[in-house]
């Protein structure tokens, strides 16, 4: 395909290797380091640890089997939460935390939804965030409805190891078949059920059969199919894993590849065993002759937050502001950040290391004002950093002679050739290093200490009006500690003021936020005049002003008022620096505040590999969708690439409204360090909470067919999912994290990308039109105007998938690509299909951009060309069977049935008759149209 295929590798190989936070390894087949974490707000009940030993042991031979003899579970963790009585079971954490957890065991997103659900938004193939699952559900208490534990929680692996979808899709559950028959979205088709309309009100349920919606074609909305109990088939997991037959995942020789499932949307019509028999899992392992061993449980229990500050204060630190930055960004961590009832130590290094504070818990002002006065004053000697490590060692064996799960965060900006020399011993001592990289030449073998286990890595730039350095601190909230302790940051903003002396602004405070709410104010020169206003115009006075360190902060007591909060700063010099900063805790610890979460697809990358944006906005763990998403990435040099981040479920961006807003990034400027911070701002009744289902949850089992009666599960509790609850005006930044970019080139270069895949192209047919929607791309994935579409069709699937550029093309001489992200609309009218027996016409997209690369052709979208046969089964209303009694004939008279009978054949006969004219008008009509 022109210049494409020479290019593939770019798109294709390395494009999303994964920001993993899972500490997962696959060791001889086993899985190890899998972490279960038990919410906090999860009632302490210790069936529940009994109840996730069981499922994990018995899906682990499931998984074992399923995956022909290749993997099993071999060692998970259980953490849980600190506020459960303590038992000599319970061990000190080491490295696990809630931040790294494979699986999260918490309250339902919405009372009554206890589905099981996968957090999946990145593409085919690649892992998953982590499992939800409910208590009520790890306690056996929906097992009828999801079918049993153990095999559920292998479906749900699936989607998170290996990046498979499900072989169903509840936005799409039936769909028009090659057979010319209505059929269940399903994988594969054997497996065997009836369709019904199942209603219940109290105890009293009712059956009838299935209506044809007029506009679809397809049954109605509330008809559900109804699997057999008893079953042959042996696939597939990834469709109804609870049926007793069902031991494999679905493969080449029975995938059904017409179903209009997420795997096949999402995977390009693979198998799922496909793609997990290409996952790096699957090459790095042979199978297992003898039977895997049972898991090993460790029990761990999260206990009090136990932190040692390890500061540079080497003579680099004394060029470009750095040390009082540093401490500008270590006075705000220390007076609003870190959470009461921690406890802190502090040492400073250069050549060598001083211990300046042995640990202090944190009960009130007392301490952390104790833990201001040890921060550094002056700057000089050089840099030890593995001195300054292992001085926090001692340090933190202040209270435990094992310092498992202390932390260290380590603030350094020089390089240290014997940095290297210490990490072995770093691994071993069971610590967590959060590295906070200060300019281009912090050292880069302390991102192998913090990789290892499991810290943060924060960059933060010379340019201090980036607000690099506070941002970086702030976002070292405790991963462990309940949501609503955790300070969230509201506003994070600076300027370079000039001929302009002024910095003026609103920082919104919703009603989910309030408590402990804290204003910041930094300046490089002199201090600055500060106004603040509350919502109601009162002035706040008494800002603390620290002239030394250059800081001014106000505390709000209480909780502060909700709405729009007004400041106004004035510099009293040019080319000053202003910095203003606001966090704020939850105003309840029963109503959880509105969140985001900012990450890049991979820690490191190569040149010139496209990266992805991710920010996830939600409130618990419902999403929010509407809001305004702004991402700010910062180069090495400082400077600033500015994205909007959409969740149109386009381009970068796998599902439309799931509360998950993302984007390419293309604009490497050099090599070395970048960071992300992503700012949200929510307008009144703009952003909207989201009450739809996950895009990944499990299958519900509306009931079973045994022995021709349908028994009923009790029904899934009513939800209007349309309905979305508009928000109050709220607003919020976060640190996504630094990554590191090598291989740019200096030199000037060709156009290396081409437009971004297709991924929602629609079709739908209209008399003898066909009309089509997708999102556009850009010229540069999701940026800029592509120059052309090719649209081409096939009345084979397999066909127009693997041989694209040799079917019928359409003629597009009048469809002008529109702006990326913008919604396209094309009308066709199909002429000749050169398989005499089609039954449908499949199309897809391929988008051309100004250089002539070629974009990856689009999803493949399809229209009937044919009425689809419904069941032949009775129309009447069916009362619920009682025990014993025959669905078809129950309630039903004689006369009835024949009176049934005769009208159902009158009924076909004119159906036949019509569609016989039709088709034969259009075989005809067809032959003359040569438009392509």
């Amino acid at each position: 395909m022109r210049v494409f295929r020479s290019f593939l590798f770019l798109l294709v190989l390395h494009l999303l290797q994964g920001s993993d936070t899972s500490l997962v390894q696959l060791n001889n087949n086993g899985y190890e380091g899998v972490i279960i974490a038990i919410d906090p707000a999860v009632p302490e009940d210790g069936k529940i640890i009994e109840q996730i030993k069981d499922m994990v042991t018995t899906a682990s031979t499931y998984l074992f089997e399923a995956t022909e003899k290749r993997f099993f579970f071999k060692n998970v963790s259980i953490l849980i939460p600190e506020n459960w009585k303590e038992n000599s079971e319970y061990k000190r954490l080491k490295h696990e935390s809630y931040e790294h957890a494979d699986v999260l065991v918490a309250p339902p997103t919405l009372p009554g939804r206890d589905e099981p659900y996968t957090k999946q938004f990145t593409a085919c193939g690649e892992k998953g965030e982590y499992i939800h699952l409910t208590p009520d559900f790890v306690l056996g208490k929906n097992e009828s409805e999801y079918g049993p534990s153990g095999r559920l929680f292998v479906h749900e692996w699936a989607h998170l190891r290996w990046g498979v979808f499900d072989e169903y899709n509840e936005d799409e559950p039936y769909y028009s078949a090659t057979s010319k028959k209505i059929e269940a979205t399903r994988c594969p088709t054997g497996i065997t059920g009836i369709n019904r309309v199942y209603t219940c009100q109290g105890d009293s349920c009712v059956t009838r059969a299935c209506r044809i919606d007029s506009k679809t074609k397809l049954y109605e909305k509330d008809c559900q199919f109804f699997p057999e109990k008893d079953q042959t088939e042996k696939a597939s997991i990834m469709f109804m894993q609870g049926i007793d037959s069902v031991v494999e995942f679905c493969k080449e020789n029975n995938h059904n590849r017409e179903a209009p499932s997420l795997q096949n949307k999402m995977c390009n019509s693979r198998s799922t065993w496909d793609v997990i028999s290409n996952s790096e899992d699957f090459k790095n392992t042979t199978s297992m002759v003898a039977p895997p061993p049972p898991p090993v449980f460790s029990l761990l229990k999260i206990s009090q937050r136990i932190m040692c500050l390890v500061l540079d204060k080497s003579g680099s630190m004394a060029g470009s502001n750095r040390l009082n930055r540093m401490n500008q960004a270590a006075k705000h961590f220390l007076m609003q950040t870190i959470e009461n009832g921690s406890w802190v130590g502090m040492v400073h290094f250069d050549s060598t290391a001083y211990i300046k504070s042995k640990l202090i818990q944190i009960t009130s002002s007392n301490e952390r004002n104790k833990l201001l006065e040890s921060l550094p004053t002056a700057a000089s000697g050089g840099t030890s950093i593995c001195r300054g490590i292992k001085s926090a060692f001692q340090v933190l064996t202040g209270i435990y002679p094992q310092i498992d799960g202390s932390e260290i965060v380590l603030l350094t900006d020089g390089e240290d050739n014997s940095a290297g020399s210490c990490v072995d011993e770093v691994k071993q001592s069971g610590a967590i290093i959060h590295f906070i990289a200060l300019g281009p030449s912090a050292d880069q073998a302390v991102i192998e200490m913090s990789t290892i286990t499991g810290g943060k890595h924060k960059y933060a730039s010379d340019e201090a009006a980036n607000n690099g350095l506070i941002d970086a601190f702030a976002a070292l909230v405790s991963g462990n500690a309940d949501l609503s302790q955790q300070s969230l940051q509201l506003e994070s903003k600076g300027l370079t003021l000039n001929n302009n002396l002024w910095m003026n602004g609103t920082v919104i405070i919703d009603s989910t936020v309030g408590k402990d709410t804290f204003f910041l104010v930094t300046w490089n020169g002199q201090s600055p005049t500060i106004s603040l206003w509350d919502p109601n115009g009162t002035r706040m006075e008494n800002f603390t002003v620290d002239t030394d360190s250059k800081i001014a902060y106000l505390s709000i007591p209480g909780t502060a008022k909700v709405g729009v909060w007004t400041y106004s700063l004035q510099a009293k010099q040019n080319s000053e620096i202003l910095t203003i900063t606001v966090n704020s805790r939850a105003a309840n610890p029963s109503v959880p505040p509105i969140t985001v979460n900012a990450k890049m697809n991979k820690d490191t990358n190569s040149f010139p590999s496209p990266m992805i944006v991710y920010a996830e906005i939600l409130q618990g763990f419902v999403p929010i969708l509407g809001a305004n998403v702004t991402a700010f990435i910062e180069s090495n040099s400082g400077k600033t690439e500015v994205l909007q981040l959409l969740d149109n479920g386009a381009g970068a961006d796998s599902f439309k409204n799931d509360g998950v807003y993302s984007r390419y990034f293309t604009a490497y400027s050099e090599n070395g360090r970048y960071s992300l911070k992503v700012r949200v701002h929510g307008g009144t009744n703009a952003a909207t909470r989201s009450i739809r289902h996950p895009a990944n949850r499990a299958a519900y089992i509306p009931g079973w067919v045994v022995d021709g009666k349908i028994e009923g599960n009790p029904p899934r509790p009513k939800i209007d999912e349309d309905t979305q609850t508009t928000l109050e005006s709220f607003s919020r930044t976060a640190s996504g994290g630094a990554f590191v970019v090598s291989n740019v080139s200096n030199l000037p270069l060709p156009d290396l990308y081409p437009p971004s895949q297709i991924t929602d192209l629609e079709a739908t047919r209209d008399g003898d039109d066909i009309s089509l929607t997708w999102t556009a791309p850009g010229d540069d994935f999701d940026v800029g105007k592509a120059q052309q579409y090719i649209i081409r069709i096939n009345g084979s699937l397999l066909d127009l998938r693997d041989n694209f550029d040799d079917a019928l093309q359409v003629n597009t001489t009048d469809l002008l690509p529109k702006e990326a992200n913008s919604e396209e609309t094309f009308a066709f009218t199909p002429g000749h299909i050169s398989e005499g027996n089609a039954t449908h016409i499949f199309i897809a997209i391929q988008s051309v951009d100004k250089s002539n690369l070629t974009s990856k052709v689009s999803n493949i979208a399809q229209v009937a060309l044919f009425i689809p046969e419904a069941d032949s089964s009775p129309d009447e209303t069916q009362p619920n069977p009682s025990p014993g009694e025959n669905l078809p004939n129950s309630g039903v008279s004689i006369s009835s049935l024949v009176l049934s009978v005769v009208g159902s054949v009158a009924l076909v006969s004119i159906i036949l008759s019509t569609a016989v004219c039709i088709l034969n008008k259009k075989k005809n009509s067809r032959r003359l149209r040569t438009e392509f």
